[in-house]
Order: structure tokens, then C-alpha cells, then sequence
């Protein structure tokens, strides 16, 4: 049946698998404020999807919306790659537009590629403020049920994240998806468990990176790469993210610079920036004087 349907509709029925599976529901109004159709469109999408997948949604007359049922099984394929790039930039079409064109285009392989059905089951919880149940396999203690509060999907530039508060620790701390092997949307959690409360989130810091002063012979290539302005860069980050960006950039965290080696082509000019920051045990040359660690887990 797919195959007799025009690309704009397979675009839309596309989008209500998307947000069947990622959200959980959709109002047959997000359709047409999505793609500017007519209410009789709409209602000829969602009749064609009902066709496609009987037992994939459910109408609730009282809530005038559509929510997936438990035999939901997506119609149209979502990469993981793909999908976590668009939700990490607010893109959800739930459709690679960029169909059969190939581009002369190459990107790093992702050695690690969380499961789909575990992200949407995470998104799903955030966007409703629900917590879950996990069963998650840490290297210092193996498999065992969490119960978090999850509050943002983290792209740490190696692998995948979610911020969330775990009620065994009483803490906000980051879970690596891969290691997520099941996930049961449970209750809506406490306040004190909300992304408000998360201090480390909330909080921004600034940081002043420069050329490094003594592994890079000509620093106008650095500030030529970042775009500096008077010889350096200034950006702010969240300091639950300040570890993984200084690693992920390889900014030398050293108090004098000290570090050697080629990879080292930024400096943190502003060092004093990190106090009382945890998770930094990862920025390069950073030595932490009385911080926690912020849970890599």
C-alpha cells in the first residue's frame, strides 16, 4: 500500500509513526499545524495510517487525540543516528528527507548506537514528566533496576546520555544509553526530582579557551578554526556538559598549560571557572581539588 502513496503523504504518515513512537499521542491537529493541510487531509492521513496499522493507536473521544497502544510497531524505519541528531536539533518530521540523493558526505562511525525503542520509551517519559523504571548495567556494579527521573537526551560528542535523577543515589547523574537494556514508564515525580532542581544543569559557566602557548607554533590557524575574536573563544556551558566539552576539544585544563602533545591545540585560559564543578575528572590535565564526581556511571 505504501508503494501507491504519493512522497508529501508518506512524509505525513511518516511524522505520525514519529510521534506515536516519541511521544506517545498526537492531536490530529499537530498534523495539519505541521504540514499546513486540511482538516479533511488530516483525517485521510490518520484514516490511511489506520489502515497500515490497525493496532498501532487508539482515539480517546474525552482527550480528542491518538495514543499508542502496547502492539505498537513502527511502519517506517528510524535510524538511531538519524533520529537522536534530529531530536537533539528540535527536527521532527520522523522522515529523512534527504531520500536516495547520496552527497559526497563522510562522518565518523558511531562505535556505539543506543537501541531505538529505549530512546523513544526515555523521550516519551520526559516530554510527559514521568519517571521510569531501567534495568542499567554500570562497570562497577553490572545489571541492576534504577529508577530515574529522566530530563534531557545528551549527545557527549563519543556517546549518548541521559541526564536524569536517580532516586537510589538521591542525585541528578548522567546514564549512558547503550547501557539502558529496558525501560516502564512509571509515576509523575516530586518537584525537588525536576530539571529545575538540577543545579549543575541550570548552572552556566563560562569559559575562555586561547591557542595553546606552547603546542601550537602558529596561533592564528587555531583562531582561524574557531573563529576567535582578540585571540580567543568565549562560550558558556553548562557545567554538568564542561567536562565532556573539554575532552571532547581536548582543551588543556592545566594551570600553566603543561600538557604536550599535538592534540592539544586549545588552552582553558580561565581554570578558575571550574570550581566546584563536578565531573571533571575527564578534562584533560584538570586535577580536582575536593570534587565529586558527577557519575559517568
Amino acid at each position: 500500500m505504501l508503494d501507491s502513496i504519493s512522497f508529501a503523504q508518506k512524509q505525513r504518515l511518516a511524522y505520525i509513526d514519529f510521534c506515536l513512537l516519541f511521544k506517545g499521542a498526537i492531536y490530529r491537529q499537530d498534523l495539519i499545524n505541521r504540514f499546513q493541510v486540511g482538516l479533511s487531509a488530516g483525517s485521510r492521513d490518520f484514516g490511511i495510517y489506520k489502515e497500515l496499522a490497525p493496532d498501532n493507536l487508539s482515539y480517546d473521544s474525552r482527550e480528542k487525540r491518538y495514543f499508542q497502544t502496547p502492539q505498537f510497531k513502527p511502519v517506517f524505519e528510524h535510524d538511531a543516528r538519524r533520529t537522536l541528531t534530529k531530536l537533539a536539533n528540535d527536527i521532527s518530521d520522523g522522515f529523512d528527507a534527504i531520500g536516495d540523493i547520496h552527497f559526497p558526505v563522510e562522518a565518523p562511525s558511531s562505535l556505539n548506537v543506543p537501541d531505538i525503542f529505549i530512546v523513544a520509551r526515555l523521550v516519551q517519559a520526559i516530554l510527559n514528566n514521568k519517571a521510569v523504571s531501567v534495568i542499567y548495567t554500570s562497570l562497577s556494579s553490572g545489571s541492576n533496576a534504577r529508577e530515574l527521573v529522566p530530563h534531557s537526551i545528551v549527545d557527549n560528542g563519543l556517546r549518548w546520555h541521559v541526564r536524569a535523577f536517580d532516586r537510589k543515589s538521591q542525585s541528578f547523574r548522567d546514564f549512558v544509553l547503550t547501557r539502558i537494556s529496558k525501560v516502564t514508564i512509571k509515576d509523575t515525580p516530586d518537584e525537588d526530582e525536576s530539571a529545575q532542581t538540577d543545579t549543575e544543569w541550570q548552572r552556566l559557566i563560562p569559559l575562555q579557551l586561547v591557542p595553546h602557548p606552547k603546542n601550537v607554533e602558529h596561533p592564528t590557524a587555531i583562531e582561524m578554526d574557531y573563529g576567535m575574536e582578540n585571540q580567543q573563544l568565549r562560550i558558556e556551558v553548562r557545567a554538568a556538559m564542561a567536562g565532556y566539552l573539554l575532552r571532547r576539544w581536548n582543551v588543556d585544563c592545566t594551570e600553566r598549560g603543561t600538557l604536550k602533545g599535538a592534540e592539544y591545540q586549545l588552552w582553558l585560559q580561565n581554570r578558575f571557572t571550574l570550581n566546584n564543578v563536578q565531573n571533571l575528572a575527564i578534562a584533560p590535565g584538570y586535577e580536582a581539588k575536593g570534587n565529586g564526581s558527577g557519575g559517568g556511571n
